[in-house]
């Protein structure tokens, strides 16, 4: 089986990184109030989060079960985020048109 736990790791700390800014800006221009945007990118940024801890987790693990057993659940959780991300970015899109 094709390891996938290092390419999870790097997108999810990308994409980590991109929902600290929308937090960060929403917060500074008070829009947060406004409609569910910090929301969801508060559950993208937890949903990151566990991904990178447990694809980090399933690259250090030595038993091959359990490495891949993480790497499927962290590989979840990452698809949970892209989906939480994409209605965030569908919120931004109506709010600017």
């Amino acid at each position: 089986m094709k390891k996938t736990a290092p390419h999870i790791l790097n997108a999810s700390t990308n994409l980590l990184g991109f929902c600290l800014v929308i937090i960060t800006s929403l917060k500074i221009s008070k829009f947060n109030h406004y409609s569910y945007l910090d929301e969801f990118a508060v559950v993208a940024i937890f949903c990151l989060a566990l991904s990178c801890a447990l694809s980090f987790l399933a690259i250090k693990s030595e038993k091959e079960k359990v490495s891949v057993k993480l790497e499927n659940f962290a590989d979840g959780l990452f698809f949970v985020a892209l989906l939480c991300i994409i209605l965030a970015i569908c919120i931004v899109s109506i709010d600017v048109v």
